[in-house]
């Protein structure tokens, strides 16, 4: 919980300002969830997540900019981040890929005493790839089990990507 306090500050603060602002979310996610997009970095806990979604823009294929944060309860890797999302709707069920950018607080360097390989994340700006499925339980509130994940994308270090997943549910209001 280094950055716990800013990070939800940052995020909340672009609510009001935010005249675009069409939809705030915010959940809890299961932190360092094994996957094969991962390697252990030895962190766990859960994450409380907040976030901002602004409005479609049209000339771009509807995707729709997003601002949030992840604090991590356990003292592990807190992130704020950026990004863009796509809603592709069947009746009230949806699926909404995104991707964006992430700045976090994991440490520089870090070493599994076990194994000697390297944990830590290999910059300290990363890719965010998630992926949400969702439904809307009526106009204004939705529900969704989501994926998050973060990574250098073997970018800053071809032979380790440690990567961290989160999965968890978030509920949306749209304004």
């Amino acid at each position: 919980m280094r950055f716990f306090a800013p990070l939800l500050a940052l995020v909340f603060a672009a609510i009001p300002g935010a005249a675009s602002a069409q939809e705030i979310y915010g959940g809890l996610y299961a932190h360092g969830v094994d996957t094969p997009f991962t390697f252990d970095t030895n962190e766990g806990g859960v994450d409380v997540q907040a976030g901002v979604r602004f409005d479609e823009i049209e000339a771009m294929a509807d995707v729709q900019p997003y601002v949030f944060g992840s604090a991590n309860l356990s003292g592990d890797t807190s992130f704020v981040g950026a990004g863009v999302s796509w809603k592709a709707e069947i009746g009230r069920l949806y699926v909404r890929p995104g991707v964006g950018l992430v700045i976090h607080d994991a440490p520089s360097l870090r070493v599994d005493p076990q194994t000697g390989m390297r944990t830590d994340l290999g910059s300290r700006v990363l890719f965010e790839p998630e992926l949400a499925v969702g439904v809307d339980l009526d106009e204004r509130w939705s529900v969704e089990a989501s994926w998050v994940h973060i990574s250098n994308a073997r970018l800053f270090n071809s032979e380790q990507n440690p990567g961290i997943d989160m999965m968890g549910l978030r509920v949306n209001y749209r304004m």
